[in-house]
């Protein structure tokens, strides 16, 4: 940014009077006015203020021309320009203390601006337009609750969304650990009576030795066959076990076999046991096969369990530093995670990320919530199913995140007022119209762009951000 000059005592009274903006001012108003500013002139290219930044002037123009331009993407867009005297830009902090200025103003025309630090136009106004300050004051104020009020509705909904997909995604795996543990008992209680029956018997250290070597060559995670082969072994081995006297001939045929025993096998048991304790040695064989196969299953219960409250803490940053260094492609995935509920079948999730993607300095928490935003609206658009396509590249030290959707595209008028505060295509009641502006809050305050581009048969949402850097939102 290069710096503008200020010249004092430049305009006057007589320069401002003409100008529509103070018709019917009075002649003490307008000089305390002139009093409380300065004179800038700017030339061609100079920046009078940005974007972002605190609102804390209000410029006049009094001649020259000035561009109000502001980054979509990689692109800068021109938003208006003020080449009228008389047109004004600003000054919000006068009336707002967390006003920020909406464009950047970038010299195109040189010429002059009359400026107003905020607080001194506070005190201007306060003193002879004070119900004017309280009608103005009252409006910011106004419309500042009703969007914090509709961001509080929209995070609670999010949250309350959030919180009942993530109770879906683990009362299953919650449900089948505690239904292997319940087998479990029964199964360790049956391998119990089957050791006591073997301990009873006949059998020689010898031959449980053998029974044993028997045991481990088959394997409660034994390769799938196909369900016509596993038939017809559980067939032959029922068939076998109801020749020999043994009871409870399906139960044990169906863990044997889906263990890899058949017959032949059986065979060689009968033979290493001797006959002696025929029974009772398949059924410990049997049962301990089964509480294999369920420690198995609650061992993989439980590391879902796991797996997804990690996917929630990555997701919250609930054990990290508010801004850190951070993977966006993780961010990406734990997002997807604490999203699969809303996925359906129909949906194909595509993730193209590239691996030179560098970590970037940001509030993992807030780019998280920026990846919500950004995946719900894209599956919103896809009501009969599509491609949602998430990829990350390396740009220039940062990253370039693309959220694509292949779902019923957008106009060119959506496309121009997405981003706008309370600007919403669905239904009543849907959506508060904050999705896309609150994403560009975001982004804003990592000193990114994000960028709506409307490719063939593809709906993309490209948010570049830097490799570091984040300010506070106002």
């Amino acid at each position: 940014m290069t710096p503008v000059t200020v010249h004092d005592d430049v305009i006057g009274a007589d320069d401002l009077r003409p100008l529509p903006l103070f018709g019917g001012m009075g002649e003490d108003q307008l000089r305390a006015l002139v009093g409380a500013g300065t004179t800038v002139r700017f030339a061609p290219g100079e920046e009078l203020f940005t974007a972002g930044r605190p609102a804390d002037a209000w410029w006049l123009l009094v001649d020259g021309g000035i561009d109000l331009v502001r980054h979509v993407g990689r692109e800068e867009t021109l938003l208006a320009t003020m080449d009228v005297p008389g047109r004004w830009a600003g000054g919000f902090r006068a009336w707002d203390e967390h006003g920020v200025y909406l464009a950047t103003a970038r010299g195109c025309v040189a010429g002059r601006v009359f400026r107003v630090p905020a607080p001194a136009l506070r005190d201007w106004a306060t003193t002879w337009f004070p119900f004017g300050v309280h009608i103005i004051e009252g409006i910011s104020r106004t419309a500042r609750t009703f969007e914090a009020a509709a961001r509080q509705r929209e995070s609670l909904v999010a949250l309350g969304t959030l919180a009942a997909g993530f109770a879906h995604e683990i009362n299953n795996p919650a449900a089948a650990a505690a239904r292997a543990v319940d087998e479990l008992g029964a199964v360790c209680a049956a391998a119990l009576t089957s050791v006591g029956w073997l301990a009873s018997g006949s059998l020689t250290a010898a031959q449980f030795a053998a029974l044993d070597e028997l045991r481990r060559e088959l394997q409660p995670d034994a390769p799938a066959v196909g369900p016509v082969l596993l038939a017809d072994r559980e067939d032959a081995l029922a068939d076998w076990l109801d020749r020999h006297g043994i009871d409870q001939t399906a139960e044990t045929a169906d863990v044997l076999a889906g263990a890899g025993g058949d017959p032949a096998w059986c065979d060689r048991v009968a033979g290493a046991t001797g006959g002696a304790a025929l029974e009772p040695a398949l059924r410990w064989v049997a049962t301990t096969l089964s509480a294999s196969g369920l420690l198995r299953e609650a061992r993989e219960s439980t590391r879902r369990i796991s797996d997804l409250v990690a996917a929630v803490k990555s997701y919250a940053q609930l054990d990290r530093a508010s801004t850190q260094q951070t993977d966006v492609a993780e961010g990406l995935d734990s997002t997807v995670v604490m999203l699969a509920y809303r996925i359906p079948g129909t949906v194909t999730v595509v993730r193209d990320y590239d691996p030179a993607a560098p970590r970037i300095e940001a509030a993992a928490a807030e780019l998280n919530q920026l990846w919500t935003n950004l995946v719900h609206n894209a599956l919103d658009a896809m009501p009969d199913g599509g491609t949602l396509r998430l990829s990350t590249r390396a740009d220039r030290g940062g990253v370039v995140v693309e959220v694509g959707d292949t779902g019923t595209g957008m106009s060119p008028e959506t496309q121009q007022h997405a981003f706008d505060p309370f600007f919403t295509t669905k239904e009543v009641g849907e959506g508060t119209g904050l999705g896309l502006h609150m994403a560009r809050r975001i982004v804003d305050g990592h000193h990114g762009d994000i960028a709506i581009e409307l490719r063939p048969g593809e709906t993309v949402i490209r948010v570049q951000l830097p490799p570091g850097g984040r300010r506070p939102h106002p």
